[in-house]
């Protein structure tokens, strides 16, 4: 499985995918562990959890993101992401964002995305408004987020 934007490629996080793409900036962070074990266990969270952000012109990992887990009983799916410094502010958050959102929506079992960031992440902040996403809740440091089918 893999989808395509203009300019990316994501493919679920696996040891062979890790493998076959340049790491050179990007760091292979505990999530990434976590999800890989957790693959072994139980096949069907592949799409549910970490999607490598892969730039096509140079075939490099840029950074990554994905959902915190299969559609829960409210029809909905957290998402997290993150991008290489040196590749952030070029658009490339929201580009993957958005095709994984319309991935996840092409299920029935998907209703709500869900997001989270700090209030001061102003750079988070513009991703998940160019992506439609509206504020459900402050609470302390934290914004909350969330865009319905």
């Amino acid at each position: 499985m893999q989808l395509q934007t203009e300019r990316l490629k994501l493919t679920p996080c696996s040891e062979q995918s890790l493998s076959t793409y340049a790491t050179d900036e990007f760091e292979i962070g505990p999530h990434i562990e976590m999800y890989l074990e957790e693959v072994k266990e139980d096949a069907s969270v592949i799409g549910w959890g970490v999607w490598l952000v892969i730039d096509k012109q140079n075939n490099k990992i840029i950074g990554d993101l994905g959902f915190k887990g299969k559609p829960d009983a409210e029809k909905s799916v957290e998402v997290g992401y993150g991008i290489t410094t040196s590749e952030q502010n070029k658009g490339y958050a929201t580009e993957a964002l958005k095709c994984v959102f319309e991935w996840a929506f092409n299920f029935n079992s998907v209703e709500k995305i869900k997001a989270e960031c700090l209030r001061d992440n102003t750079a988070s902040i513009r991703v998940l408004e160019k992506l439609n996403m509206q504020k459900s809740k402050t609470d302390n440091d934290m914004l909350y987020w969330q865009l319905n089918k």
